[in-house]
């Protein structure tokens, strides 16, 4: 047959059935370890001779579907899934990069990836400068010659900006470092990264592809196209000390990365993830396309309601004709662009935290990506480690509301917003 379409990929990619006993669900494999036939065929899985598992923390058959069916929807070579989406850049990251080394990331980050580039990552001699990404150029500008990669979210969290990624990888190959892309907000139902230049990916499993905040999961893509042999990237050109004398570009070819991100990236930072949540994952991504589809109408609907009550100052969803991102968001994301939706209130501040408060069907807390709809207050919870300068170069103010808009009736969540703004009328304008 041709080669399936995404959702029929999103249901069986990774799982031959006749290799796991005949199973139509993806079985769940709780197991630390791995019996080997015997000395010699220990030895060559340790020295990647031959494939094969090892230990949990490195691979799982489980995991190993997961890894399978991201690396197929992201249209990349190979994958490897951590305990969460933070460990998925913290690994991706510690992987590439060395002491002395230098990044140039979107401003418009989460605000947990923002404090990992901007506070942890320094103390190990890591350092970033952010840049406004909607010029691309600022990328080439601010590039030195210890700069190892690029990083971006392909639909800022909580801003919403949805980048040129063409023009981005277009500086990132001149520069010839690899473009990494965090993918989560948007998820490969809507948006390839790979597709437009992206030579590494990332996803948040815990929001949109689990959908059901139950999983913790991160995954890390890798494209296959990036040249590691270009000159920056001695680790994959020079003898692994931490693996034996391995040449990982010359064992691995275009797998020398993801291969690194497994054998080290594992092994030492050790964020492996459970196979159970591998397990509760896979059955939330079966639906995701559906889902996907279901959210982004839900929250452009929402977006147009919001735009027309009277304590609402602003709105911000790139679907909306009025979106400065409007035209960008018609190119790389013409399925819709996804279940996120921010505004501001006249009220400021306290009128923000207020709506937060008093939603009902809307829940308060810190996730995304749920089929319930949630709600979040950024500069007083998500973003409350960032001082307002820093918020407002993410695209925080302080008087806006993050929706996560989930799958129920959009005629409830008007109406439990509606009842929220009732709250706010006698407050005072911050």
């Amino acid at each position: 047959m041709s080669k399936p379409n995404f959702s029929t990929d999103a249901l069986h990619a990774g799982h031959d059935f006749n290799a796991h006993a005949g199973t139509r669900a993806v079985p769940l494999y709780l197991t630390t370890s791995y019996v080997f036939k015997n000395a010699d065929h220990a030895a060559n899985v340790f020295s990647l001779a031959e494939p094969g598992y090892i230990y949990t923390r490195l691979n799982n058959p489980t995991n190993d579907i997961l890894e399978q069916r991201l690396a197929a929807l992201e249209k990349g070579i190979g994958a490897v899934v951590t305990a969460s989406g933070m460990a998925a850049i913290n690994t991706t990251l510690l992987t590439l990069l060395k002491a002395g080394d230098h990044i140039v990331a979107s401003n418009s980050l989460y605000g947990g990836t923002y404090n990992l580039l901007n506070v942890t990552l320094p103390r190990f001699g890591i350092t970033t400068t952010f840049v406004n990404p909607e010029n691309p150029e600022n990328f080439k500008k601010a590039a030195k010659e210890n700069t190892r990669a690029f990083f971006v979210e392909s639909l800022g969290n909580p801003k919403l900006d949805v980048l040129d990624l063409k023009a981005i990888s277009a500086e990132a190959k001149a520069f010839k470092v690899p473009f990494i892309v965090d993918n989560t907000v948007a998820t490969p139902a809507l948006l390839k990264p790979i597709e437009h230049g992206a030579d590494i990916v990332i996803e948040s499993l815990t929001k949109y592809i689990n959908g059901n905040g139950t999983a913790l999961g991160g995954a890390i893509i890798d494209a296959g196209n990036f040249d590691w042999a270009n000159g920056k990237f001695p680790e994959f050109t020079e003898p692994s000390p931490g693996y034996h004398g391995l040449i990982y570009h010359d064992a691995l070819k275009e797998a020398a990365f993801i291969a690194k991100v497994r054998v080290e990236g594992l092994r030492d930072h050790g964020a492996a993830l459970s196979p159970f949540n591998a397990f509760q994952i896979i059955q939330g991504l079966e639906t995701l396309s559906v889902r996907v589809k279901q959210h982004s109408e839900n929250a452009l609907e929402l977006a147009e309601w919001l735009e027309q009550q009277e304590q609402v100052k602003w709105v911000n969803y790139p679907g909306l004709k009025s979106s400065k991102y409007n035209s960008l968001a018609q190119e790389y994301l013409p399925k819709g662009q996804s279940g996120i939706v921010t505004f501001g209130l006249e009220g400021g501040f306290e009128s923000a935290k207020t709506v937060a408060d008093e939603t009902k069907i809307f829940s308060l807390l810190a996730n995304i990506g749920d089929t319930k709809s949630l709600i979040i207050h950024p500069a007083s919870t998500t973003h409350q480690q960032l001082d307002e300068q820093q918020q407002a170069s993410t695209g925080v103010t302080q008087d806006l509301v993050r929706l996560s808009v989930g799958l129920e009736d959009i005629e409830d969540l008007k109406d439990d917003l509606k009842e929220a703004f009732k709250s706010i009328k006698n407050l005072k304008t911050v």
